[in-house]
């Protein structure tokens, strides 16, 4: 009678527990969405709504005219451009060149294997530092050319450990297999090893998605012509320095620009640069958990 009390008193105890953790995360939940929320109607707000009303979750008169002055000026649509060019370009090299690194770590056999392992630890202990680093893109002649903000992203010292590890993890039966049957190394890799790490290349692609597409510090160090900097940068000099008129480079019509009220051209710049993003996230999700805790559990 007392166990059957005990575990009656354990099972009420433990729906209290989760009532109260899902109520913290609900509360949590609503400070990150209502932000995003109160952006977008911005977005969507008629000027003179916006002037007149206060907080808003939800716009009285939809308005798309914000979004058509944001995506009509010819300074958005060259930073979009530089965006577009440094992610569609870094993500596959990154994503290509980590995979083949690590793939190669992950063989015992591999001559200096260990000693190749350590400089890779030691750069994550040990950054280099922000000058070391401007001088080593300016030997390079890489200063104002948008192959600075690509190349030194391309492998990360996390993503080749966490990559080794999942690769060391999969069954050796099936590269010996594969060499039996007449397979060389690139045929394993490319034909049996990539297919087998879905999960784990679609999480790291989105991670290698959202890193160069908000690429901003790095652009600022090396870009010296505005007409290459990237959306972050260009979102920067909106937002902060309110900068609207960076929009009208290419003479769209200024008296737009006293229409729409430069608020709402902020907040309609921040839901067009993070809705790229948010449009990868859904396609990527089903991979993102299962990829990441596979190559990080397995150590």
């Amino acid at each position: 009678m007392k166990a059957f009390i005990s575990a009656g008193s354990h099972r009420g105890m433990e729906r209290v527990y989760q009532g109260i953790l899902t109520l913290l995360l609900l509360l949590l939940s609503f400070t990150m969405i209502v932000p995003f929320i109160y952006v977008l109607a911005i977005s969507f707000s008629d000027s003179s709504n916006y002037i007149s009303g206060g907080f808003m979750l939800f716009p009285k008169d939809f308005s798309w005219e914000a979004y058509d002055y944001v995506l009509s000026g010819q300074g958005f649509l060259n930073a979009f451009k530089a965006s577009l060019f440094i992610t569609c370009i870094g993500v596959p090299l990154s994503i290509g060149i980590s995979s083949m690194m690590a793939y190669m770590l992950a063989k015992k056999t591999l001559p200096g294997r260990k000693w190749i392992l350590n400089l890779v630890i030691f750069t994550m202990l040990f950054s280099p530092g922000l000058i070391p680093n401007y001088l080593l893109i300016d030997k390079l002649n890489l200063i104002d050319s948008w192959w600075s903000l690509i190349l030194p992203g391309l492998v990360g010292a996390w993503t080749l450990l966490v990559m080794k590890s999942f690769f060391q993890e999969l069954p050796s039966e099936i590269e010996e297999s594969a060499k039996i049957d007449g397979c060389n190394d690139l045929t394993i890799f490319f034909r049996i090893i990539l297919p087998l790490s879905k999960a784990m290349l679609a999480a790291f692609t989105l991670f290698a998605a959202v890193a160069y597409w908000n690429t901003f510090f790095s652009a600022i160090m090396y870009i010296t012509t505005p007409e290459k900097w990237p959306l972050q940068v260009f979102l920067q000099q909106i937002v902060v320095q309110a900068n609207v008129n960076e929009f009208t480079d290419s003479g769209v019509d200024m008296t737009r620009n006293q229409q729409i009220n430069p608020e709402i051209v902020k907040m309609t710049a921040v839901m067009v640069v993070t809705a790229p993003i948010l449009a990868l996230y859904p396609f990527l999700q089903k991979y993102f958990a299962k990829g990441v805790l596979i190559g990080s559990v397995k150590g």
